[in-house]
């Protein structure tokens, strides 16, 4: 029998009879926040934006298409257990389970949970290929090789990211120590200039700094705290939704997507805005990606 209050299924954008064969993109929820050094809370990051996504409209008028028209299939995947042994051996899971998305031919989307979790996502890709650039939205650098005693806490994962793949690029940072600051300024786009510059001046900038393929990791901090209050390292002076979204758009249609992360949501209880703010940026980055045509090549 079929109940008349039925509630939408319990995956990413509540996908009715999802099947693994023929999606084009495997969800892998991550809720694990035990390399966090300041406030706690994003393991419970991932519950957060499937709930806010399974009452979103699937349409978007911006694209002129709906996520879940025919031809287009996620696949939401059991969350992954956390690993309380280290944050090494958690990346190492996440790693494990990434590449078997990406043996499967699949795109892999990771919900975190904190950010340490996309160095298992990003190794796993760099152990499959090496025609690809990471970029990294983030207010923070991520850079230090070692923090708090931990080379895999959330504030290394570029430093990982660097250490198996030769092009990193970082935007809307405003929070980075002096030496990183000297040593990886030139792969970073500094929230400070971004000031200064238009939407197609940023976006060609980091179109330039990119390579074709990328992979796309999203730490939440990179908006301001008056959009994005629900994390647990907040820097004032972010982007705005709009500006991330606008951003996201014009490099994904000139790019190819071979992967993504979104992580650092720490929900806050009963204030549901910032995980549907999350899951709104997941739903535009897959129409993004998949359903506008991709922008002419430009010198």
């Amino acid at each position: 029998m079929e109940l008349l209050n039925q509630n939408p299924t319990y995956n990413l954008f509540g996908f009715k009879n999802p099947d693994y064969k023929t999606a084009k993109v495997v969800v892998l929820p991550v809720p694990y926040d035990a390399a966090t050094t300041y406030k706690a809370g994003a393991r419970d990051g991932p519950h957060a934006i499937i709930d806010a996504s399974r009452n979103m409209e699937y349409y978007s008028e911006e694209v002129g298409a709906d996520i879940m028209d025919e031809g287009f299939s996620i696949y939401t995947l059991e969350e992954l257990q956390p690993n309380i042994n280290s944050p090494e051996a958690m990346v190492k899971d996440v790693e494990k389970e990434t590449a078997r998305i990406l043996g499967d031919g699949k795109v892999p989307m990771l919900l975190g949970g904190d950010h340490s979790i996309a160095i298992g996502s990003i190794s796993a890709l760099a152990k499959k290929r090496k025609d690809f650039s990471v970029l990294h939205f983030d207010a923070h650098s991520d850079s230090r090789d070692e923090y708090l005693g931990s080379r895999y806490c959330h504030a290394c994962i570029m430093a990982r990211a660097r250490d198996v793949c030769d092009s990193c690029y970082s935007v809307g940072v405003r929070s980075i120590y002096a030496e990183g600051a000297e040593k990886f300024g030139n792969e970073i786009l500094f929230r400070k200039d971004m000031h200064s510059m238009d939407m197609e001046e940023i976006v060609g900038k980091i179109a330039k700094a990119t390579k074709k393929n990328i992979y796309l990791t999203i730490d939440v901090d990179v908006l301001d705290p008056s959009e994005m209050p629900s994390t647990g390292t907040p820097e004032p002076d972010g982007l705005s939704f709009y500006e991330l979204s606008s951003i996201l758009r014009g490099v994904l249609q000139r790019k190819e997507l071979l992967g993504v992360d979104f992580c650092e949501l720490s929900p806050i209880g009963g204030f549901a805005a910032p995980n549907y703010l999350v899951a709104k940026l997941a739903y535009l980055v897959l129409n993004y990606s998949f359903r506008l045509p991709k922008a002419k090549a430009r010198r």
